[in-house]
């Protein structure tokens, strides 16, 4: 995922969710792995919109 979005997209995703305040620069270590997920999960639902 990492080469697939920009860097602005998932601050901007993380923004979203809540959970930009643990991201430091490029290290999403202290999401936890449902934050994982649900990360994944908007950058799916982003990537679908932008198809229709």
């Amino acid at each position: 995922m990492a080469k697939l979005l920009s860097d602005a997209l998932k601050y901007e995703l993380a923004q979203e969710m809540g959970a930009a305040h643990k991201i430091k620069g490029r290290d999403y270590g202290d999401l936890t792995s449902r934050e994982c997920g649900n990360f994944v999960k908007l950058a799916l639902l982003r990537a679908e919109k932008g198809l229709q």
